[in-house]
């Protein structure tokens, strides 16, 4: 009998973290998910959904819950994978990009608190079982990581940059446990998050399309399954072109 693999994914309620949910569960994967929401019905209904974590990632106290349950559910099996992708990208009362010159300093740390700290201390905290199952963590970027965005702030834009700069550290030291880390960044993806004047930004897409949740999930998927074994401190854009330009 295989034993089935074991996932833990963060902001899994909507968007992108709904569909790679949805995506290993279609491979029989046991999925354990986190979110400031309680779990959606349709999580409920999925046979390999096993518990959901209803915790604010942007306080430090509610991660260590998350791993403190995460471990409990373990118990002695491994963590095949982490997936980071819970994150914010606020904007000031105005509406307004949350940039250098505006918005509340608390604010700008909340946003690393979710968008950084919080991966960083999911993958410290889990790491005895990461390794025991030599896993692999993916952490979701954004391309306004890497390029000035017209809709994405200042916050929001280098928090990712550095989880960019994370990924590369990660997976240098988590190497040595066996561990894999690699990145994803997707572009325009037609999700909640984002803004209703993206469409402007489409002749700047090669492939002339948003992206879907299913784009992203798949890409996060393969850097966590076997195809992906000798893979390790790549990010992967998943932005149809764009990050081209």
């Amino acid at each position: 009998m295989i034993e089935r693999k074991n996932l833990l994914l963060t902001g899994a309620s909507r968007g992108i973290g709904h569909a790679t949910v949805r995506r290993f569960s279609e491979a029989g994967w046991n999925i354990i998910t986190v979110s400031r929401d309680a779990v959606p019905e349709e999580c409920q209904r999925d046979p390999n959904w096993s518990h959901h974590v209803t915790a604010d990632l942007a306080e430090p106290s509610e991660v260590e819950v998350v791993i403190r349950d995460t471990l409990a559910l373990l118990g002695a099996g491994g963590l095949d994978a982490l997936v980071n992708n819970a994150g914010m990208s606020p904007k000031t009362p105005f509406k307004e990009r949350l940039g250098s010159l505006n918005g509340d300093l608390t604010e700008w740390r909340r946003v690393f608190e979710l968008n950084f700290f919080a991966p960083l201390a999911l993958a410290r905290g889990l790491a005895t079982p990461l390794a025991k199952a030599k896993g692999a963590i993916v952490n979701v970027t954004s391309i306004a990581g890497h390029a000035v965005h017209p809709f994405a702030g200042s916050a929001y834009s280098t928090s990712k940059a550095a989880l960019s700069a994370l990924t590369r550290e990660m997976a240098v030291e988590f190497a040595e446990l066996g561990v894999r880390v690699n990145a994803v960044a997707p572009g325009e993806i037609a999700t909640a998050m984002l803004s209703p004047e993206t469409e402007v930004l489409l002749p700047r897409i090669p492939l002339h399309r948003l992206g879907t949740p299913e784009d992203v999930a798949a890409t996060i998927f393969y850097l966590c399954a076997a195809d992906a074994g000798y893979v390790t401190g790549t990010e992967i854009f998943v932005t149809g072109g764009q990050h081209l330009y």
